[in-house]
């Protein structure tokens, strides 16, 4: 039979289609790799991987015996955290996906009192584009992901964790930075600032620009939140930002006003998910009624502090 290492190397191949990103993901060297993978063949008496000078190509055969080892690997995973965990259902090792736009600016206002209260709760955080997190979460990559809903897939299960403000961002010379209030028709025909394709932001913002009769501008996609808000502060249009990031890295920056419209509410949903058939359900849990709780404490010092400022 073959042994877990060798399947970890040939789903890390599968996935890169490349021997030294693949040894670069399993820790390995790439002749370690490249050695284990001819041994796997060799004890199966099949060709899984087709080797050119080029490239790396997937027998058809070797498709359908990756995704086999993609279940083995994930039960595995499951023994380990439950033997880990035995006696403390928030303890072993949880691996969680989020996107850039959510994880920078939600986890440090968590893990620190997570951390605390949980010593034996070891989190490993991975970052992906929030098209890629549920599918990742299927197969095994993730035991956990946070991120905007509707969290689509037929195997997991969800909750919303929070409703975070959308806020509307212009320069600081920008006509409306200096109205006392705004409505959707100061929108018409403005040109709107968003991520590219692939973040759920963008999907969002879509949806806004077409309610409101704005422009959305394709030629200037944004990679990052940092990159929008510099945009904006350029003068190149206006933009969402949500509060989390606001809230983080905006309470000092001169260069750009945050707005909210006067005649409509503009949020986002923030879920976590988990595989329906998980071991571990409880302990997902308990995880996110703990965010949930820690997200309304966070956001009660915050009000309080701003009620204080003149």
């Amino acid at each position: 039979m073959p042994n877990l290492r060798q399947l970890e190397y040939l789903v890390a191949i599968a996935e890169t289609r490349h021997f030294r990103r693949a040894a670069e993901r399993t820790g390995a060297t790439q002749p370690t790799l490249s050695g284990q993978i001819k041994a796997l063949e060799d004890r199966l008496g099949v060709q899984l991987i087709e080797r050119t000078r080029t490239r790396v190509v997937m027998t058809p055969l070797g498709m359908q015996i990756t995704e086999v080892a993609r279940r083995m690997l994930l039960d595995a995973h499951e023994i380990r955290n439950l033997a880990a965990a035995a006696g403390d259902d928030m303890a072993g090792l949880v691996r969680l996906g989020v996107p850039p736009t959510i994880g920078p600016y939600l986890l440090p206002r968590v893990l620190p009192t997570l951390h605390k209260r949980h010593l034996g709760l070891k989190l490993y955080v991975r970052e992906e584009l929030p098209i890629s997190l549920p599918r990742g979460l299927e197969d095994g990559l993730h035991d956990l992901i946070i991120t905007p809903m509707p969290i689509r897939g037929v195997e997991l299960d969800s909750m919303p964790l929070m409703r975070e403000t959308l806020y509307l961002t212009v320069a600081a010379d920008h006509p409306l930075a200096f109205r006392e209030s705004v409505g959707r028709e100061d929108l018409a025909g403005q040109d709107v600032l968003t991520l590219g394709a692939g973040h759920q932001l963008h999907d969002v913002v879509r949806g806004l620009c077409e309610e409101m009769k704005a422009r959305l501008r394709l030629d200037y996609e944004g990679t990052s939140l940092d990159t929008l808000r510099e945009m904006v502060a350029m003068g190149m249009g206006v933009t969402f930002l949500p509060r989390l990031y606001v809230e983080a890295e905006l309470d000092r920056d001169d260069s750009v006003k945050t707005l909210t419209l006067r005649d409509r509410s503009i949020t986002r949903t923030i879920g976590i998910a988990w595989r329906r058939s998980s071991a571990r359900q409880a302990t997902y849990q308990k995880l996110a009624q703990f965010i949930i709780e820690a997200m309304r404490s966070d956001e009660a010092r915050n009000t309080a502090r701003n009620e204080k400022r003149p």
